[in-house]
């Protein structure tokens, strides 16, 4: 099943149909029984033809976030393991990653409020003062309050890495500013792990031309979904739930930087197609 945050009313996909209800997005999306709860709304939810579904995705589509927070797991993949150390070494922190990678604790940390997320085909930000930068496609897991993963979406974490490899302690700034991240375009739910075979590819377009195209699969990553979310609310409370990002492994040479106006698209399969232009974020501007 796949659910779609529209500012018209919430779209879900079952069967190969699609039904609109009203709700509150926070409250459904956190409940323990998800699952059976949609395929109950759907008996009783107004029908969708094809064409409206078309228009209400194209005009009134929103990311598939309420008020939860933003969270992401680092070095999680062996090349984004080895980028890390690549960019750290001028600013002496290349040991840290890898020393994260082999630790019992991964790499966790805040990304995003709501109100910074873009959805699909809305603009992502680079930062002005930021020389290098890149898209990170990223499976991105909903957890309920309760610490269980209910559903998965398409997560693009937006990184400044010429900031990050200046100094680690600058992580922050290099990961956290306007429209840094990218969730959508739908919440993919479903009662069984997503599985390990899934893939994930991201395309970047410049002026219509592909700059950059790879993929991997989701079972290259040397952590458990179960294990990042497991970390992730051992020292935390989620009462509406959270997003947590786990990590890339598709990373452009280091000759590459994003460049204001590129298109950034990333799949994953079973979930759908995430797409957003690239803008580079001047104060005032969103």
């Amino acid at each position: 099943m796949k659910l779609y945050k529209t500012s018209k009313g919430i779209i879900l996909q079952f069967k190969e149909e699609y039904f609109i209800f009203q709700g509150d997005w926070d409250g459904m999306i956190n409940a323990e029984t998800l699952s059976a709860d949609l395929v109950e709304n759907s008996k009783h939810a107004d029908k969708l033809s094809i064409q409206q579904v078309e228009t209400l995705l194209d005009e009134y589509l929103l990311p598939p976030i309420g008020s939860q927070e933003v969270w992401a797991a680092g070095v999680t993949y062996m090349r984004s393991r080895d980028a890390r150390m690549e960019e750290a070494k001028a600013g002496g922190g290349g040991d840290f990653y890898d020393k994260v990678y082999a630790a019992p604790r991964p790499e966790l940390f805040f990304k995003a409020l709501a109100h910074r997320v873009a959805g699909h085909k809305q603009s992502v930000n680079i930062r002005e003062d930021s020389t290098w930068n890149v898209p990170e496609p990223e499976l991105t897991l909903f957890i309920n309050a309760a610490g269980k993963i209910i559903g998965y979406t398409i997560g693009n974490d937006m990184s400044s890495r010429s900031i990050e490899g200046e100094n680690p302690l600058y992580l922050p700034q290099a990961k956290v500013y306007e429209r840094s991240a990218a969730l959508g375009p739908c919440l993919y739910v479903s009662e069984e792990s997503i599985p390990s075979d899934t893939s994930i590819s991201m395309t970047i377009y410049r002026k219509d031309k592909t700059c950059f195209k790879d993929s991997i699969r989701i079972d290259r990553m040397k952590r458990s979904l179960e294990e990042l979310a497991g970390y992730l609310y051992r020292g935390c409370d989620f009462p509406n739930g959270s997003f947590l990002m786990t990590g890339t492994c598709l990373v452009p040479e280091n000759d590459f930087t994003l460049m204001e106006n590129d298109i950034v698209e990333i799949n994953i399969e079973h979930i759908g197609t995430l797409v957003n232009e690239v803008k580079v974020y001047r104060k005032g501007n969103v």
